[in-house]
């Protein structure tokens, strides 16, 4: 997917948003979040795009992170928003960013992750504030659910084995990660070979694996994120809910 339509979707995606979070009430829970109201979500997407925003101007992480968030919120928001695009628009996607992903240290790795990032919390705002959620483009989505699998599970397993070897619920994956999961997104599959301590994933899928979780694309996005989604399991559940167990462990 690239940098273009990215930017696009991030627009249409805070455009849902800022209308959702100015019809609700700050108070009201967000079902997809527990423990979050709307005022809450709104306060963190707004210090997410500071944080990204100082991330790229500075080439480092803030520490400490005391971000300003004083002001009328959706004021705050919007000015948060704007010096994120701001940045975007002054910089290739190519230009060098920190990121926490080691693979890509670009402004476009965080073109992407504030996209995705974006989508997820406008279903969230919608849904606190009693709205209709708006169908995610299938682009989108099955660029966000190869994000999900290929940048946050299998780099974050990577990266931290020993959470994944004192993962809560247990393994099914014996040591060689030979038994695969299918994830089916529309037209394009991923094959999942986990292991107790790794995870493998690979574009396309195989004959007979232990659990197949198929839908449309929006729909297996929102299922990763634990956002519901009306996917369809076929073959041992035990096996989709090990996945989603591990999608919990480099999402939460």
């Amino acid at each position: 997917m690239n940098d273009n339509r990215l930017l696009e979707c991030l627009a249409a995606d805070y455009s849902l948003l800022r209308k959702a979070a100015a019809a609700g009430d700050p108070a009201a829970p967000v079902p997809s979040c527990p423990g979050w109201n709307a005022a809450d979500l709104l306060t963190h997407i707004t210090a997410v795009y500071m944080h990204k925003t100082v991330t790229m101007r500075t080439g480092s992480y803030p520490d400490p992170w005391d971000p300003d968030l004083s002001g009328e919120p959706l004021a705050v928001l919007d000015a948060a928003y704007g010096a994120l695009t701001a940045e975007f628009a002054a910089r290739p996607a190519d230009s060098p960013a920190l990121t926490w992903y080691e693979p890509d240290q670009s402004v476009g790795f965080w073109i992407r992750r504030m996209a995705h990032e974006s989508v997820i919390h406008r279903v969230d705002a919608e849904l606190a504030a009693g709205l209709p959620v708006t169908p995610i483009p299938a682009d989108l989505a099955a660029d966000g659910v190869d994000e999900v699998l290929t940048v946050f599970l299998a780099y974050e397993a990577a990266q931290s084995p020993e959470e994944f070897a004192a993962m809560e619920g247990g393994h099914l994956a014996g040591p060689e990660g030979e038994e695969a999961i299918v994830v089916r997104a529309g037209e394009r599959e991923w094959t999942v070979l986990p292991a107790p301590t790794s995870v493998r994933i690979s574009e396309g899928g195989v004959e007979a694996p232990r659990a197949l979780v198929a839908g449309e694309p929006a729909e297996v996005l929102l299922w990763m994120w634990g956002r519901g989604g009306g996917v369809e399991v076929t073959g041992d559940p035990a096996w989709a809910a090990y996945l989603r167990r591990m999608l919990v462990l480099v999402t939460q």
